[in-house]
């Protein structure tokens, strides 16, 4: 265990003086249940990295975006680097995993690589790293793990919702809301390209492409909001 625990140490790029946190951070409560000792389980520490895990995340978003962006778009970011894709990257990226104290069943069973178990070791040494190191170390670990991240929240993080936006938009500013048409497909089969009009009553006002069609009109209703800047019908 000593020698899996420096390895991920090294993947992290801290070095804990209480190696017994890191420990705790990256066991599960069926470990703790099985051996039935006076393990703790990692669920406390999960606690505790989530909420420091918002501080951090918010505040390099705030430095980042809070000229460009309003609270509710700062949220939507915030909620996408935080869920739990973000974090079962990170934590494969750190071989998190090859840590794991699991029982015997949950190891059989495929717990190692389990997304949710994976998400909250994250969380857990995020946790573990804060206790062990301050504000300074856990913000400095997060930074490195979230930067390219965060620079890419605004397109990854908002696209999703460009539609709904949208439509919100254009029921409160015109009371009704707004159609797409697919204009064109292009390219192979196994490489489409689409194009879709997004369209006000019967006037078009943008347009977007993309690998699919909901890619598309994700980028049409994202056309649309800056488009609708001066618009009348």
């Amino acid at each position: 265990m000593e020698n899996q625990l420096s390895h991920i140490e090294a993947k992290i790029g801290y070095f804990f003086k209480d190696k017994a946190l890191l420990r705790q951070a990256l066991t599960h409560r069926s470990f703790v249940s099985e051996t039935e000792g006076e393990e703790l389980d990692n669920e406390n520490l999960e606690f505790l990295g989530d909420a420091v895990l918002e501080l951090i995340i918010s505040d390099m978003l705030f430095r980042q975006f809070s000229d460009s962006f309003r609270e509710g778009d700062l949220t939507k970011m915030r909620a996408y680097l935080v869920s739990e894709p973000r974090l079962v990257d990170r934590a494969k990226a750190l071989d998190l995993g090859s840590g794991l104290r699991l029982s015997r069943g949950e190891e059989k069973s495929g717990g190692r690589n389990r997304p949710s178990i994976l998400a909250d070791a994250f969380e857990a040494v995020t946790g573990a790293i804060y206790l062990d190191g301050g504000f300074e170390a856990v913000s400095s670990f997060l930074r490195d793990q979230f930067g390219s991240l965060v620079e890419s929240a605004p397109g990854k993080g908002l696209l999703i919702d460009y539609k709904s936006r949208l439509q919100e938009l254009t029921q409160k500013r015109f009371h009704f809301i707004p159609t797409y048409k697919l204009i064109d497909v292009s390219g192979p089969e196994h490489n489409r390209f689409f194009r879709v009009g997004l369209f006000l009553e019967e006037r078009q006002i943008s347009h977007g492409s993309g690998r699919t069609k909901k890619e598309a009109e994700q980028q049409a209703a994202k056309a649309a909001i800056r488009n609708l800047e001066g618009f009348t019908l």
